[in-house]
């Protein structure tokens, strides 16, 4: 049994320790909003967006900040971590979390991004991201590596992070090739020089605000699925092609 094997048997231990002990306290089941008004008076200032029950004894999931953990009924105990089937090796907290924080591809205003089609373009990608975000750099680089996919990049600058980079997303834009200057900055960090010109940014502000995005870079993809903080080309491909089949 390697290490990686081991880690899940005794995490999936852990988790069916913890049902057990919620099991053996009985009692009749609470529902999802007496859950999520207890999880409320706990956490005052966490946004909690849902509760829902697990197919295991007085075991809950709570979609809060846009993070899921689980809980009794009373909200007494607390499990942060990741359930893994040891059978698929599939995270299945993972993959719940993306069906519920899932973003209607409808919802983005595709003529504010910088699109850019790469090989016949038969798959779909959007970022949001920001030019001076060195995990947003390294991003771009795993995205150069992919190839039959459309990306529409929105800006989106946390000038409270990084200074200045406002006023790189406004070059980018405000140039006459976008998609170019987007990569030569990002690629290879070279500042674009522009005349200023009516820009989207304050307006992409508003809808990643209301999207909740608050990470860069963050993914969305066709299907909905949205994925923050970064990932490899190879993990990209596997959700473009997941994405594609939904369609």
């Amino acid at each position: 049994m390697n290490l990686i094997l081991q880690f899940r048997t005794r995490w999936l231990a852990c988790c069916a320790g913890f049902v057990m002990l919620l099991a053996c306290n009985g009692g009749v089941l609470a529902n999802e909003q007496e859950v999520i008004k207890r999880v409320k008076e706990r956490f005052p200032q966490a946004f909690v967006e849902n509760a829902f029950r697990t197919p295991y004894a007085g075991l809950y999931e709570v979609l809060m900040d846009n993070k899921l953990f689980y809980t009794d009924e009373q909200v007494t105990y607390i499990l942060v971590g990741n359930l893994i089937d040891v059978k698929t090796s599939q995270n299945l907290t993972q993959q719940r979390l993306r069906k519920l924080t899932a973003i209607d591809w409808k919802r983005l205003p595709l003529d504010l991004a910088i699109k850019k089609v790469k090989g016949d373009g038969s798959r779909r990608l959007a970022i949001f991201s920001d030019p001076l975000c060195q995990h947003c750099v390294i991003q771009e680089k795993e995205l150069a590596r992919l190839t039959n996919v459309t990306i529409y990049t929105f800006l989106y600058p946390i000038e409270r992070l990084h200074k200045g980079a406002t006023a790189r997303s406004q070059a980018v834009w405000c140039s006459p090739d976008r998609a170019k200057a987007w990569d030569e900055l990002m690629l290879n960090r070279i500042d674009p020089k522009a005349k200023p010109c009516r820009d989207p940014i304050k307006k992409i502000e508003e809808i990643g605000t209301q999207l909740k995005i608050d990470v860069t870079p963050t993914m969305i993809f066709a299907d909905g699925t949205v994925v923050s903080g970064g990932m490899l080309a190879g993990q990209v491909e596997k959700l473009l092609d997941e994405a594609a089949k939904t369609r």
